[in-house]
């Protein structure tokens, strides 16, 4: 199974710079079965732990975690780059593997003690998702769990997340 998913995995040379290896997952979102079972394998882990919203990090985190959200009939929130959010915001700063980059949510997503599960497609550094970590403290929720497609084992990122639980279908 996890190599039939590994199979719709395309790698890209030298992306977005000299020396990246890309792990384009957009082979797998276009095949019906690839994705309906990578959502399934991110979400399962996180049945039946009492998850009040998923929430996604722009822009891939979208789809994976609405898709979760629906799957565990919770609602969705999104984490979003600067100015693209309507409402009053949040800010966090982080860094990611070749730069920094900020990330908001609106100030009334996450209520305390909501119990949320933070969602994106891939785990490098892990910067995107320590950032969205941060977010939901900073507006009192306890993140149950992170869940993610991909995760580059070389690059630590998981490490920066304890000691949050963190679940990954695939591995490089």
């Amino acid at each position: 199974m996890l190599k039939q998913l590994k199979s719709l995995i395309r790698d890209v040379s030298d992306f977005p710079s000299e020396g990246i290896v890309f792990r384009d997952i957009t082979p797998l979102m276009a095949d019906p079965a690839g994705l309906a079972m990578s959502v399934e394998l991110m979400a399962n882990p996180f049945r039946n732990t009492g998850i009040d919203v998923v929430l996604g990090a722009e822009s891939r985190g979208f789809i994976f975690g609405t898709a979760i959200a629906r799957a565990m009939n919770v609602g969705f929130v999104p984490v979003r780059k600067p100015g693209k959010l309507p409402f009053d915001t949040i800010s966090q700063d982080y860094e990611l593997e070749y730069g920094t980059d900020t990330l908001q949510i609106h100030a009334d997503a996450i209520r305390p003690g909501h119990r949320v599960l933070i969602v994106d497609d891939l785990i490098a550094t892990g910067g995107t998702l320590v950032a969205c970590r941060d977010l939901v403290k900073r507006l009192g929720g306890e993140v149950v769990g992170i869940s993610v497609l991909v995760e580059l084992e070389a690059l630590g990122g998981r490490n920066q997340l304890k000691p949050d639980a963190v679940h990954s279908v695939l591995t490089y």
